[in-house]
């Protein structure tokens, strides 16, 4: 039986992979620059994104710190406007909440977390947050999921992961802990071959959960 969950957060708890994404694009759009979705999503699974690609194309530093802005403020428009929840996300919390203790451990920074979740209702089931501002090495190193496990003083046999990109599973498996991946169509092309369990939808954890 798992008694701890760690959940990343866009794309499982909500649907915000395609906007940032989209925020990018939008910005090197401004440079002249097409952000390649294919190539976007094979870099992600390495910890790299939109910037990897503008790099390449020749956009220089100083532009790109500058386009950072420009992306941000692209992105934060969509977590305010576009519609990112996913349905039942609640109502299978809180059966979960019944069999384990829950977090989030996320690369989203802290400013854009906090707007997501200004009034969704998914922290009051959380111990805690891990966001980027926490640690000091990105997924997929293991450091985010290590520095979970010892923020619980959990057992990795104990503890399950969630996650629905490569990225994500390969931070999980580098630091030991079985991991469920749910099904996004944004990332649903990457590889997935390493996870524990594959998941149409949350509400199977409680299933994986209880075994």
């Amino acid at each position: 039986m798992k008694k701890f969950i760690l959940f990343d957060n866009d794309g499982v708890l909500v649907d915000t992979e395609y906007w940032y994404y989209e925020a990018g694009e939008r910005a090197l759009a401004e440079v002249g620059v097409a952000l390649d979705l294919e190539q976007y999503l094979k870099d992600m699974a390495h910890g790299l994104g939109t910037w990897h690609q503008a790099a390449l194309a020749g956009v220089d530093d100083v532009t790109i710190d500058r386009l950072k802005i420009v992306r941000n403020v692209y992105y934060q428009d969509s977590l305010r406007t576009e519609p990112i929840e996913i349905d039942g996300v609640l109502d299978v919390l809180d059966e979960l909440s019944k069999h384990a203790r829950m977090a989030i451990v996320t690369t989203s920074k802290r400013s854009d977390f906090e707007l997501i979740h200004a009034d969704r209702g998914i922290l009051r089931f959380m111990d805690f947050v891990l966001a980027r501002d926490d640690y000091v090495r990105p997924k997929p190193h293991p450091e985010p999921y290590v520095t979970a496990l010892e923020r619980f003083g959990a057992d990795r046999a104990e503890t399950l992961v969630v996650e629905d990109s490569a990225r994500g599973l390969r931070s999980a498996v580098a630091a030991g802990i079985d991991c469920a991946v749910v099904h996004n169509e944004f990332t649903q092309a990457q590889d997935f071959s390493d996870a524990t369990y594959r998941i149409r939808a949350l509400s199977e954890l409680t299933e994986i959960v209880r075994r």
